[in-house]
C-alpha cells in the first residue's frame, strides 16, 4: 500500500462494540460512549447505559472491553429482576 493511503472499511461491516451497542438499543436501554485521555495521557473508553430504573457507567482500555462489560453488568440485572 503507498504511503498515505488507508484502507477503507465496508461501512456494512460492523465492529463488535457496534453489535453490542445495537443489541442493547434494540432491548430498550440508553448508551452513551466516548474515548478520553486519563491524567497519564493513555487513552480510555467509557460507556453507559440506562433503562428499567437502572444506570451503569464502564471504564476500560479500549472500547470493546467496555462494551463487554456493560453487557455482562447489564445482563446480570436483568437476570436478578
Amino acid at each position: 500500500m503507498p504511503y498515505g493511503e488507508q484502507k477503507h472499511q465496508n461501512p456494512d461491516v460492523k465492529r463488535y462494540w457496534e453489535i453490542i451497542a445495537d443489541n442493547l438499543h434494540k432491548a430498550g436501554w440508553s448508551l452513551g460512549w466516548v474515548s478520553a485521555l486519563d491524567i497519564e495521557g493513555r487513552t480510555i473508553s467509557i460507556v453507559d447505559a440506562r433503562g428499567y430504573g437502572k444506570r451503569f457507567i464502564v471504564r476500560a482500555d479500549e472500547m470493546l472491553s467496555a462494551f463487554v462489560e456493560l453487557e455482562s453488568n447489564v445482563r446480570s440485572a436483568i437476570s436478578c429482576m
